[in-house]
């Protein structure tokens, strides 16, 4: 279970800042998003797949890591990420 190669190889194009840009922070924060999203809708069938909850608290937690370092070193970036990934109801 996991993102498939093409999906990932669309978000880094969106995503990244230039081409082969795969460990940049918005990269990670958005494959994590998606991949966040997919073990939710997993879990909205398997509610006690209880390996899988663990998993997905791991990555919100890295996730937000990403973030906070993302909001502490540019501002502008962290926000329009919020915005693309809806990721925060604001």
């Amino acid at each position: 279970m996991g993102l498939s190669t093409e999906k990932k190889a669309e978000i880094i194009k969106e995503f990244g800042q230039g081409e082969g840009d795969s460990g940049s922070a918005p990269v990670q924060i958005a494959l994590l998003t998606e991949r966040i999203r997919e073990l939710t809708e997993h879990l909205g069938q398997h509610k006690k797949d209880f390996s899988s909850q663990r998993g997905l608290r791991k990555m919100v937690g890295q996730r937000r890591r990403l973030l906070k370092y993302v909001k502490r070193h540019d501002l502008s970036t962290y926000r329009q990420l919020i915005e693309r990934l809806e990721i925060r109801g604001v």
